[in-house]
């Protein structure tokens, strides 16, 4: 609970993409993710797409935009990347490497602190996503 008398939660973190059935293609086929709700937006000329793990309701999950006719952003240096934990991070990264998944990280030791064991990869617009090995 925060320090506000009323509670708050991450609902979605936001991502513009260039390409929106290849990312919901990615999260939903690699990394198990749901495609929960999809909306267009024609006088704004914007498609928004949630996916996650769970509804909006109980989870946090991922908005993917796309801006019609807009198929590459730069992503800048401020933006670092999202986590997802997974029991097996070895296995998990020889299956998404098999579909063809960049791997930026190969699964090991973190620098700082050799208890957590992490891997990175990147979706289609080069987004890097955290894998992180859960005991």
């Amino acid at each position: 609970m925060n320090s506000n008398s009323y509670p708050i939660r991450i609902l979605h973190a936001m991502l513009r993409v260039g390409d929106l059935d290849k990312s919901i293609a990615f999260y939903s086929q690699h990394l198990g993710m749901t495609l929960l709700r999809r909306q267009d937006y024609p006088e704004g000329e914007y498609t928004l797409a949630f996916i996650g793990y769970e509804d909006e309701a109980h989870g946090t999950v991922l908005e993917l935009t796309y801006n019609w006719g807009k198929d590459n952003y730069e992503l800048g240096t401020a933006f670092g990347h999202i986590a997802l934990a997974t029991d097996d991070i070895y296995t998990t990264c020889d299956a998404l490497a098999t579909q063809g998944v960049n791997i930026t990280r190969l699964p090991g030791p973190m620098k700082d602190d050799a208890a957590i064991v992490i891997a990175f990869i990147e979706d289609p617009d080069g987004y890097k996503i955290e894998l992180i090995q859960r005991k």
